[in-house]
């Protein structure tokens, strides 16, 4: 599974509204640690295929929901679980320390 594109126009549905709790890598093109992290987001998201949606949202193409969740620095990722953030991880990290911050919030 590759992660998939979330967008001002489908936040409200894929992520919001998800059974599963949800990654999200806020990113740019532009951005070079969001290129280090980008790997680890696409191992997590065939890693925990069925049990945690993996997004990447591009701040540039949907300034609305970034500017909700108030994303100043990227690559931000969000775990989203039941239309709540309930994890927050700013800049490019291990994949040990995405993987402890996800983990403990599947079922």
């Amino acid at each position: 599974m590759k992660p998939f594109e979330v967008t001002d126009a489908n936040f409200e549905s894929e992520v919001l509204k998800s059974e599963q709790p949800v990654l999200v890598d806020f990113w740019a093109e532009w951005c070079g640690p969001c290129r280090m992290v980008a790997p680890i987001v696409e191992e997590l998201a065939k890693e925990y295929n069925g049990t945690l949606k993996v997004g990447k949202m591009d701040v540039d193409s949907n300034p609305q929901v970034s500017m909700q969740y108030g994303i100043r620095s990227i690559p931000t990722l969000l775990v989203f679980k039941g239309g709540r953030v309930v994890e927050q991880v700013v800049g490019a990290v291990p994949k040990r320390i995405l993987t402890e911050k996800v983990s403990k919030h599947l079922n």
